[in-house]
Formats: structure tokens, C-alpha cells, sequence
């Protein structure tokens, strides 16, 4: 384990946890990485003044079901108004109405309003204004969102997004190419409201833009959500932060994912960082821990060697083509035995995060193959969900299956589909899959 601070701001440690013997001719290396944040500011009501410059965009969808009904609009405004509120002051900050295009809010003329009592106090004037009507297209918003971030000179870039509608007014091609081009320019964290929004698009949006994505099925419960939201983003102190992880000659990468708190594919988002290197985007961080799943595939060797077979640090891109290394490293190693107890013995937080990957695919498969009608299909996948959440102490995710099937025997993943399930517990589900739970101590 390794560690890095800067003054003022927080300590990064890299732990590794693997089971690093192999059997003779064995090829793949499992770990799990926790990258651990700490001494920094903290998650909520940081003292104003402390944290790193940031800058914030709230997008509000102002489409005409936002009408429907007509509490959605208030509660919208009234939980961007708490957002707001909770900027420290000398946060850059703006509000986007989105619709079928996007329109400054507040402060307006292509520029961020800096937060302090006056400028807060206009802003939630402001919101007075936003009314229902229109279409949805959600590129526009987020590329109004990366215009207005772009001229900020700050370390933190951060948009929120809410929506409560399907994305109809732009094709699926003009917004994942919106994404490609917003990616690593700021995070994004994104809410859908009610239960006519597409789940897939919300969690698509979070996944591209390093953010997190969730539900709010009754719009009253839309303040305290996006109060956390801000409270988490006045935390992060680090931003772009990249899992830089090299790998010796004639060893390759099978997959980076982060596990914990979610799970997170990151093996394409791979950049090349040198002979034998990657770096995997990971995004701001404030005081918070998060675990990472890493394999590598190492040439197969005899009894008795071993070798390094990668090496994790992190590291910050600077401008150039440089980087900061934070210096936390930890080393994932191979080494090779006859001992059949010791080869075979699988990790406990491998064979964990391992369950708990398991466990977010057969929900989606589950969800996908009832909406398609394969009854004995989504059965068999939810059953093995309500299983693997069992077994993993996934308490949260057994209480979100409950509501789509009635569970007969958890231990066996024996269950039966409801006959009638509310849309709101069938999204929550499937927005909330990806979410994990830590191994037990």
C-alpha cells in the first residue's frame, strides 16, 4: 500500500486484495483494488470556503410532461432551489431550462454565476420562471452544460441532470454522440422523476459521464435527493482522477471494473499511458473508498516462479499530455504452486465482487427478458438474483426483488413472478441493479 496527500487536501491509499497462487499452467490473476480517499473535505456541510474550485450546471427538464401533474414543475423548481442553497460560496454555478433545446436560466449570457447570498438569492428568483412546454432532447442540455463549464477555471466540473421523459426530440445516435464528447470534460450525475422516463438513457448518461444515476418516483422526495447531490459534489476535492495500471511483457488486461459502490465496466474506456500501460478513468473524488476489480491474463510458468503481474497507481492528467502521480500503488502478483489448497482457494473479496457482478446482470436480464414476454426465462434470471443477494448479505436489492417476485426459497433462488407489478418497483430495480454491497468484515 501506498499513499499520497497534498496540503489541505485528501490522502489516497491503494489496498490489494488477491489470492496470488496459481496451479501449474494457471494464466489468470484476479484482485480487487480499493482505492481509498481520506483527510480531505468532507461528504456534507463542509465548512464554506473549504474544498476545491468547482463549478456546477443544473439542468432542469421543463418539457411538458414536467405539467403532468403539476406539482412535478414545483417540486422540480423547489428542489433546485435547496441545490443551490447548498453551493459553498465562490462555486461557479448556472441553471439550464431544458426542452427540444436548451436555454440559460440563470445568470445567462454564456457565463457562470459565482455563489455567494446575492447571486443565490437571484438565482432562485430566477427559477420562478421555468414553466412546462416543449420537447426532449437531452444533448442539448449537456452540451450547453459543457460550453458553460469550458470557460470555468476551476478543478471540480460537475452538471446535474433532471429529466422525467424519454429522449424523443434527438435520435439515440446524436446523444451517445454527445456523450463520447462531454466524457472526461465533467461528471454528471442524473435523476429521472416519475416513471415515463427511460431507464437505460438515465444510467447511460450517469455511466458516460462518471455520475450516478437513481430514481425518484414521487417528485416530494425531489429536494432532500438533490440536496445530497450537491452535498456530495461540495466534497470532491480531486477531480479526473485516472486507475493507471501497468502490465509486464507478454501479460495482458481481461477487464477493469469498479464494484463497489457500484458496478461500473471500465476496460473500454482504456487510454494508452506508455509502453505497457493504461489509464481508466475513475472521476472526482472527495472522502469516500471504492473497490475495483482487476484481471490480468500472465504468461503461464513453472512451480515455484513468480512475477509482478501489474502494478496500479493513480494518477491526475495535466495539460500537455503530463500527469500527476498521487502516489498510491499497489502491486498484483503471480505466483505459482503446487499446493492444490492454496491454488484453488478463492479470494473472499474476489468470489464476492464477483457475486455481486452476477447478481446486476441477472437482474438486467431478468427485467429485459419479462418485458419480452419470456416468463420462464425472467423466473430463472430474478431467482438467481434473489439467490446471489442472499448469499451476499445485498439486503437493499432482496427488498427491490421482493416487490417484483414472491420469493418461495431465497437460498435456492425459488420464486415466482408477480402478476402485477407497480412501474415504479420494476425501474427502481432496474435503475438501482449496478448498486453493491461491501465484503462483510
Amino acid at each position: 500500500m501506498a499513499n499520497f496527500a497534498r496540503p489541505g487536501g485528501p490522502q489516497f491509499s491503494v489496498d490489494v486484495y488477491q489470492n496470488e497462487f496459481l496451479p501449474e499452467g494457471g494464466r489468470e490473476v484476479n484482485a480487487i483494488v480499493t482505492v481509498t480517499a481520506s483527510g480531505g473535505g468532507t461528504l456534507a456541510g463542509a465548512p464554506a470556503g473549504r474544498g476545491a474550485s468547482a463549478a456546477v450546471v443544473l439542468m432542469v427538464d421543463c418539457s411538458g410532461s414536467m405539467d403532468y401533474p403539476p406539482t412535478k414543475m414545483r417540486n422540480a423548481r423547489d428542489a433546485t432551489a435547496a441545490a443551490i442553497d447548498t453551493l459553498r460560496d465562490g462555486v461557479h454555478f448556472a441553471v439550464v431550462d431544458g426542452t427540444h433545446v436548451a436555454r440559460e436560466v440563470y445568470p445567462g449570457g454564456g457565463r457562470l454565476a459565482v455563489a455567494d447570498p446575492t447571486t443565490r438569492a437571484q438565482a432562485k428568483q430566477a427559477l420562478r420562471r421555468l414553466s412546462a412546454g416543449g420537447g426532449t432532447a437531452i444533448g442539448t442540455w449537456l452540451r450547453l452544460a459543457d460550453r458553460l463549464l469550458a470557460g470555468a477555471d476551476v478543478s471540480i466540473r460537475h452538471g446535474i441532470l433532471l429529466t422525467d421523459g424519454r429522449n424523443e426530440h434527438e435520435s439515440a445516435t446524436e446523444l451517445k454522440d454527445t456523450l463520447q464528447a462531454c466524457a472526461g470534460r465533467f461528471t454528471c450525475d442524473a435523476r429521472g422523476v416519475g416513471t415515463d422516463w427511460e431507464v437505460k438513457e438515465v444510467t447511460g448518461i450517469a455511466s458516460a459521464l462518471l455520475g450516478t444515476a437513481d430514481i425518484v418516483a414521487d417528485p416530494a422526495e425531489l429536494t432532500a435527493d438533490f440536496t445530497r447531490i450537491m452535498e456530495s459534489t461540495m466534497g470532491k476535492e480531486v477531480a479526473d482522477v485516472a486507475l493507471r495500471v501497468w502490465t509486464p511483457v507478454g501479460a495482458s488486461i481481461r477487464f477493469v471494473k469498479q464494484v463497489a459502490p457500484s458496478v461500473e465496466e471500465l476496460t473500454e474506456r482504456r487510454t494508452e499511458a506508455g509502453p505497457r500501460a493504461g489509464d481508466y478513468p475513475t472521476g472526482s473524488w472527495g472522502d469516500e473508498s471504492r473497490d475495483y476489480h482487476l484481471c490480468v491474463e500472465v504468461p503461464a510458468a513453472g512451480l515455484g516462479q513468480e512475477m509482478l503481474a501489474a502494478r496500479v497507481s493513480l494518477v491526475v492528467p495535466q495539460p500537455a499530455g503530463e500527469v500527476r502521480n498521487l502516489g498510491a500503488q499497489g502491486l498484483v502478483r503471480a505466483v505459482w504452486t503446487d499446493d492444490m489448497a492454496a491454488s484453488t482457494s478463492l479470494n473472499s473479496q474476489v468470489a464476492h465482487y464477483t457475486g455481486q457482478a452476477e447478481l446486476a446482470q441477472a437482474i438486467q436480464e431478468g427485467l429485459d427478458l419479462r418485458k419480452a414476454g419470456d416468463m420462464d426465462g425472467a423466473t430463472a434470471k430474478l431467482g438467481r438474483a434473489v439467490q446471489l443477494a442472499g448469499v451476499s448479505g445485498n439486503a437493499d436489492t432482496a427488498k427491490l426483488l421482493a416487490k417484483v417476485v414472491d420469493v418461495v426459497d431465497a437460498p435456492t433462488g425459488t420464486v415466482r413472478l408477480k402478476a402485477k407489478v407497480a412501474e415504479a418497483d420494476e425501474m427502481t430495480l432496474e435503475t438501482r441493479s449496478t448498486k453493491t454491497v461491501r465484503v462483510k468484515k
